[in-house]
């Protein structure tokens, strides 16, 4: 394969890309890579300590796709070995839970299942960590640590931010960028993929491959991708996620909540529309524009009518206020309703699931998100204490996501 100008391929590379460490360094490599007809190897490591794959985790991804589209080499390294310790990255304090072997290589075989929806895993080379680790010896272990200083290790943000909050940090847990640093080592990377907190472990990488007498690996890291919350790194234990494993129409209501501001972010992250039709696209409608990201991505890793239907469901169900095509539906005895067949509205929307409390329920009221549908005939409930003549198969909504069909039984 030949490669494209190296003006074309920093173009590519640096979109999306928020530190290039050390930046003056990738020319001079791709020239050479050029030069040579010499793919470059580009590292991605993934500890499988969780086995859904979400969006957050695609910029990286995505960022490896566009070296293998430009002619180079895709390393990915499953982190078995590190995963048995833990990425301390981004963390005050350390993990409890420790994983089994079994436990990390289910993850594993499921993740790349996933991954495989990002780049190209045929053409991409994956090693296992535990492949190198697993045959040293402690005497080896010891060799490796002692290129390594403490003052080294505690200089990394989150170490120093625990040392300085008297926050235990485990010995463990020093290992960990030592042990990913290594991986750099055994692979020869050039370049190295991840989210700016790595930039200890990268740097580490090139100390040791120094150390080695090999080629010293240049860190581009993308920015840390906000979740559907707007502030804090997307993660599934927030639940602000979108996981690219999910049905298109989850993943389309989840694109249609995002705050406004986020946007740009999302489009040059995760899409490869060009950046001037991005400023197109987000100077009209925000609900046009979310559409449009959304049915981009959905496209991407489904397919482009998965995400054309999704959006087209949304705007009928809830861009215009129609319903929903899978309400629940709940049962309610005729012994909890008056002798004229009523209940009174906030129990009503207690008793259906819709809010857990009656005080939730006269909030929703009160905001006129309540209203009840029989035969076609909509009609707005105004009042928490109103009477409502219940009717089998009678709809009932409290917002834009609580919804309720109503089947009356039987007293027993």
């Amino acid at each position: 394969m030949s490669f494209p100008p190296v003006s074309e391929q920093l173009k590519v590379i640096r979109r999306g890309v928020e530190k290039i460490v050390p930046e003056e360094e990738l020319e001079s490599k791709l020239k050479k890579s050029l030069e040579t007809q010499t793919p470059l190897r580009v590292k991605y490591g993934i500890d499988p300590t969780a086995a859904d794959v979400h969006l957050g985790h695609t910029v990286p991804l995505r960022k490896m796709r566009q070296f293998q589209e430009l002619g180079h080499q895709a390393v990915i390294i499953i982190g078995n070995a590190t995963a048995m310790v833990g990425d301390p990255s981004g963390r005050d304090e350390a993990r409890s839970k420790r994983l089994s072997e079994a436990d990390v290589e289910a993850n594993a075989q499921y993740y790349l299942e996933q991954v495989g929806k990002v780049i190209d895993l045929e053409k991409a080379e994956v090693h296992r960590n535990g492949d190198w680790f697993g045959k040293m010896s402690l005497v080896d272990i010891l060799n490796l640590c002692g290129k390594v200083t403490v003052a080294q290790l505690l200089s990394r943000d989150d170490f120093a931010k625990r040392m300085k909050a008297e926050v235990p940090i485990f010995l463990h847990e020093c290992l960990y960028p030592i042990m990913q640093a290594w991986d750099s080592v055994m692979i020869r990377a050039d370049i190295e993929l991840g989210g700016t907190e790595q930039l200890y472990s990268f740097m580490l990488a090139r100390d040791l491959q120094k150390d080695q007498e090999l080629q010293q690996q240049i860190g581009v890291m993308s920015p840390i991708l906000v979740g559907t919350d707007g502030t804090r790194r997307m993660g599934k234990s927030l639940g602000n996620y979108i996981g690219i494993s999910e049905e298109p129409y989850e993943m389309m209501k989840k694109f249609m909540q995002l705050p406004d501001d986020v946007m740009k972010m999302y489009f040059e992250l995760l899409t490869d529309i060009d950046l001037d039709e991005v400023k197109d696209i987000l100077a009209g409608h925000p609900k046009d524009a979310k559409i449009r990201l959304a049915q981009t991505v959905i496209g991407q890793y489904w397919d482009n009518d998965s995400g054309v239907q999704a959006a087209s469901r949304w705007q009928k169900e809830i861009g215009e206020g129609g319903l929903p095509t899978d309400i629940p539906e709940k049962a309610i005895s005729r012994q909890q309703l008056n002798e004229d067949g009523c209940m009174q509205a906030a129990q009503l929307l207690k008793q259906l699931g819709l809010v857990p409390s009656t005080s939730q329920a006269n909030q929703r009221i009160q905001g006129g998100a309540v209203f009840t549908l029989v035969d076609g005939e909509k009609t707005a409930v105004a009042d928490r204490s109103e009477w409502i003549a219940l009717a089998d198969g009678m709809i009932v909504r409290a917002g834009k996501k609580a919804w309720a069909k109503v089947r009356l039984e039987e007293s027993s």
